[in-house]
């Protein structure tokens, strides 16, 4: 006998939800966010470090990234957006397993005046294309020229960079430029407090159509789905 379970879904209108309500209903589903681990520098040679969840990399052709910055709660910018706009350069470092401390230190709201680098223990290394160095520590980072804002609202500001060159370590890339995940060992943020490792991947290849036609037995059967609107 097989049993079917029924699976119910509820559906949420945005414009009915406080900008709090969507934020977690967002961070919740949209998962794992990857996490650019921005360093910049400002117009004092001052280096910051902060991470930030809102990312993830849009084109290839060209190499662009986007990272979400949101604003302090008196509205004013946060030291990663400001320094981004005055000299047009950041790096974002990839988060690894080994790195989940440090990088965590570097999100305490520290006064203007700490370093977060030197309370996180971490090693700066020069950019070889821009004014802004990187955390040596990490797997792999990216050196990026600002190519554009977004301004959307009142929470976030909305940085586009353009990739200018990539720090990787050595055993983690072969000759075919090949990342090997085991190596670079990324975290990425789940909803809350959450986090997750990349640890437990699989392979799922792409099919062609003819290939599909003839696996009907690679076809899934779906559960049974009650469908209601929210607060009924």
């Amino acid at each position: 006998m097989t049993t079917t379970t029924m699976t119910e879904t509820i559906t949420l209108d945005f414009a009915d939800l406080s900008p709090r309500d969507r934020y977690k209903i967002m961070i919740g589903t949209i998962v794992p966010r990857p996490i650019a681990w921005v360093t910049t520098i400002g117009t004092d040679g001052r280096v910051n470090a902060a991470p930030f969840s809102f990312f993830n990399c849009l084109s290839s052709d060209p190499p662009i990234v986007a990272l979400g910055v949101e604003y302090r709660q008196t509205g004013a910018s946060k030291d990663t957006g400001r320094n981004i706009r005055d000299t047009g350069i950041f790096s974002v470092n990839i988060v690894s397993h080994a790195l989940m401390d440090a990088m965590n230190i570097t999100a305490v709201p520290f006064d203007e005046t700490v370093d977060e680098v030197a309370e996180a223990g971490l090693t700066l290394r020069p950019g070889s294309k821009i004014a802004c160095p990187s955390i040596a520590e990490a797997p792999a980072a990216l050196e990026c020229r600002l190519h554009s804002y977004l301004d959307i609202g009142n929470s976030r500001e909305i940085v586009v960079g353009e990739i200018l060159a990539a720090h990787l370590r050595a055993d983690m890339v072969n000759d075919r430029l090949h990342i090997d995940p085991a190596i670079l060992d990324a975290v990425g943020r789940m909803g809350g407090h959450g986090y997750a490792t990349t640890r437990d991947g699989f392979d799922l290849e792409t099919m062609d159509e003819a290939r599909y036609r003839g696996a009907a037995h690679l076809r899934p059967r779906m559960p049974t789905i009650s469908v209601r609107e929210a607060g009924e």
